[in-house]
């Protein structure tokens, strides 16, 4: 016998399916692709035992002949790609022609489709990758596809799925990630005969909204920023949760690239960058972003199931989404959701201060012992009063657009809290934590100003590292520079560390080179230095912002309330802790039952 064989089809198509076919929630996944390339509105998802008894896919899509459903089952059979080219821009979720074989061959199969040109349709079953013959059926125009016991003809993959509910559970995942791409087309799903989760159709921006509402919840729509920007022919949409509503687990990320959900870590390393200087260790972001840019940047034909993408310049994606990101979470200041507004500059929002207070000059950059004249004007001498709620002035009578956002402070609360009066209704804020974020965004820009201060070091430090990392050193030999580091290349697969950034010199020097260095490999930039300073800057913030049980005057509250709105960042602290809530007009009646 030759030693190399050509392999039966029907084995052919078992391993195939072993790379597009894991669980129930893959037929899923492959099927309803299929009916969206068709043009379905309306998808009808039935299941029994999670899908591994039966999964049923109906929609109204184009339907297809009786000729055409030999076809559809055959390896490597499409309608989506006829050349190089179109495979170099494909623009449809399926295309390899390999799902409808694959799935057929480990389960008992039936397809039954109709065109609109058709009086009645027809029906195809294969059971285990055996062919009957194609028979006439009365069908609606579109498709409906049946899979029953899957895997029953290959045990060993049947004994890998899990229990019914888990099953389920990942079917469920799948449909919101659809449903959050596709909020123009109605998902509907059942399973043991039981109406589950359905999802409304709406092709305006305000449907989207509410799908989104209806696949992530409420809550992540009350605390999220909208994201729409476009540059160097790459567009970003979509929503970002506040760092204030991070999760223990990354299970609220959705990206999209021209409408395909992928898992790109690129994009999650741009996420994790735009998001390290207002968050916890180990919380996770929430978002749901969609990336456009021509299909011939990105390449869909590197995963069997379409799970990953490939981008022809990864760098400027990278730089794109983090850059993004980074400038919509800098723009999240104190009392923007308050007053319901985008933030005003400094001098605008000094120039509504100026209108209650009657100072002309700019609140906003003087320090507070020059603040004191303007407010003993509105509210007395500051130094008499007492911090108390009994003493603490009413907010003036006047125009509620030129109070600003977080209002006028009433009081100190157990030397911790300051209350505060806007037009909505009452503001609490975490003192500490207002004034850590302040002073830690002072201090970046302080040093962002003098720049990168180099230190040699007394004895040089020697790297072991591999002979790719050197060639990263001499490659980034001029950028290495820029940031306060002199490396120089002692061997093949030896460095040398002559000078490291003077702010980072009580740092261990060998870690941080290895770690730029890697980064310098995989995305052509680092911002490890700067994760660095920022660390040493957030614990130099925290130790001198104000303490705990510190008494502080009106002037000095107020003072506090005006650097927030005018602060980068300023809705958290540099740990992702909140500075402040407020409690509408609204909530405070609900909370002693008033006009019930």
């Amino acid at each position: 016998m030759p030693n190399i064989r050509l392999l039966p089809d029907t084995l052919i198509n078992q391993i195939a399916a072993g790379e597009v076919v894991e669980r129930p929630s893959s037929v899923v996944k492959e099927l309803v692709e299929n009916a969206l390339d068709a043009g379905a509105r309306r998808i009808d998802i039935d299941l029994e035992e999670g899908g591994i008894r039966l999964i049923r896919i109906r929609d109204d899509g184009s339907g297809m002949t009786p000729a055409d459903l030999g076809l559809a089952v055959s390896r490597h059979a499409t309608s989506k790609i006829a050349s190089l080219d179109d495979l170099e821009q494909v623009a449809t979720l399926g295309f390899r022609g390999e799902a409808l074989p694959s799935i057929a061959s480990v389960s008992r199969f039936a397809i039954s489709s109709r065109t609109a040109g058709e009086s009645h349709g027809s029906r195809l079953e294969i059971d285990g990758g055996k062919l009957a013959a194609i028979v006439p059926q009365a069908h609606a125009v579109g498709t409906t596809i049946e899979v029953r016991d899957l895997f029953y003809n290959v045990p060993a993959r049947r004994k890998f799925l899990r229990a019914e509910r888990t099953e389920l559970g990942h079917v469920e995942e799948w449909l919101r990630s659809l449903a959050l791409a596709r909020p123009e087309v109605e998902l509907r799903i059942s399973h043991n005969g039981k109406p589950g989760k359905q999802y409304r159709p709406g092709p305006s921006d305000a449907d989207a909204q509410g799908r989104l509402a209806e696949a992530l919840g409420e809550e992540f729509v009350n605390q999220c920023l909208r994201i729409d920007h476009a540059a160097a022919g790459l567009s970003l949409k979509g929503w970002v949760g506040l760092p204030t509503a991070s999760r223990s687990s990354a299970d609220q990320q959705y990206f999209y690239v021209n409408g395909r959900a992928v898992k790109d870590r690129i994009v999650a390393h741009a996420v994790r960058q735009a998001y390290s200087d207002v968050l916890f260790h180990g919380r996770h972001p929430s978002f749901v972003l969609f990336l456009e840019l021509d299909a011939r940047r990105v390449d869909v034909n590197v995963h069997p199931a379409k799970h990953e993408v490939r981008f022809r310049d990864g760098r400027l994606v990278h730089e794109f989404v983090f850059r993004t990101l980074h400038e919509a979470l800098a723009g999240t200041r104190a009392g923007a959701a308050a007053s319901q507004v985008p933030a005003a500059s400094p001098a605008e929002s000094a120039a509504g201060y100026s209108a209650w207070t009657g100072d002309r000059q700019s609140a906003m950059s003087l320090p507070v012992r020059e603040t004191m004249a303007g407010y003993a004007a509105l509210y007395g001498d500051p130094q008499a009063q007492s911090g108390s709620i009994a003493t603490a002035p009413r907010l003036p009578e006047a125009d509620d657009a030129q109070a600003p956002p977080l209002g006028f402070a009433l009081a100190q609360l157990h030397g911790i809290f300051i209350l505060a009066e806007n037009a909505q209704g009452l503001v609490l804020v975490d003192m500490h934590a207002a004034h850590e974020r302040i002073t830690y965004e002072r201090l970046k820009d302080a040093q962002d100003g003098s720049g990168i201060r180099s230190q040699p070091l007394l004895v040089p430090v020697s790297l072991a590292v591999a002979e790719r990392e050197a060639d990263v050193a001499e490659q980034h030999a001029d950028a290495l520079a820029s940031l306060g580091f002199e490396l120089r290349r002692t061997g093949p697969q030896a460095l040398s560390v002559r000078a490291i950034p003077a702010l980072l010199a009580d740092l261990e020097p060998r870690a941080l080179v290895l770690d730029l260095l890697n980064d310098l490999r995989e995305h052509g930039e680092s911002r490890v230095l700067e994760q660095a300073r920022n660390e040493l800057l957030s614990t130099l913030a925290c130790h001198t912002s104000v303490r705990a049980n510190r008494r502080l005057g009106l002037a000095e509250m107020n003072a506090l309330l005006r650097d927030m709105e005018a602060t980068e960042r300023s809705g958290q602290c540099n740990h992702g802790r909140p500075t402040w809530v407020q409690l509408s007009k609204f909530e405070l009646d609900k909370l002693f039952l008033r006009g019930r």
